[in-house]
């Protein structure tokens, strides 16, 4: 370690995403404490299908630590926690999805919602992913419509009329006949997912599997 990297760490101490607490080690992902206690998902649990898409997988939970922790990265502008959340994905990745994919990419927020928000979550998660794998995560989609938050309906039904048509394919040429991974930062119902990976198919994609950090 340099010194100007052993200073902002005396200065600055890395600390846990999910609860706060300062880290001992740098290369630490989470406390000891939440390594141990958050609510992971486990075996099957972690490994679901759902229409339109092969497989989705998550590591953790949506609740408790995991929640608050989701909502300052989407809300409150913690765009870093990205790197933390790259490692835990990815290891879920490896575990669960080996070989199962040829691209990985995101599942996108509207332009009109990026700006405002400063960023694209779910894109800030796929190339954290993607670097953790020795990978690279492109670009396969646009939402074209800003459609309402899918966090403030309620029932799949509302869900999937709600960005029914929502996406485009960003280039056809890139995903012909590949097999696409879709990061995002929540799987709920599963719409988004199933209509991502309809836009892609219907643009000549093979097949379509997701990787959530958490599941509610």
């Amino acid at each position: 370690m340099g010194f100007r990297a052993f200073m902002l760490d005396l200065l600055f101490p890395p600390k846990c995403v999910f609860c706060g607490r300062v880290l001992l080690r740098v290369s630490d992902v989470c406390c000891a404490k939440c390594e141990r206690d958050l609510p992971f998902t486990e075996g099957q649990d972690s490994v679901w299908r759902g229409e339109g898409f092969d497989r989705c997988v998550a590591p953790l939970y949506y609740r408790d630590e995991v929640r608050k922790s989701i909502l300052r990265f989407k809300f409150k502008g913690k765009s870093g926690y990205a790197e933390c959340y790259g490692k835990v994905l990815a290891d879920c990745v490896r575990k669960n999805l080996d070989g199962a994919y040829d691209i990985i990419s995101w599942t996108p927020l509207s332009e009109t919602r990026a700006k405002k928000r400063g960023y694209d979550q779910a894109m800030l998660l796929a190339l954290a992913v993607a670097l953790e794998l020795d990978d690279v995560a492109v670009e396969t989609l646009r939402k074209t419509r800003d459609a309402q938050a899918q966090s403030s309906l309620t029932g799949r039904d509302a869900r999937a009329a709600n960005i029914s048509g929502a996406y485009e394919a960003a280039d056809p040429e890139l995903i012909a006949g590949k097999r696409v991974l879709l990061i995002d930062d929540i799987f709920t119902t599963g719409s988004t997912l199933a209509e991502c990976a309809r836009t892609l198919t219907a643009a000549g994609a093979v097949s379509v599997c997701g990787a959530a950090l958490a599941k509610a």
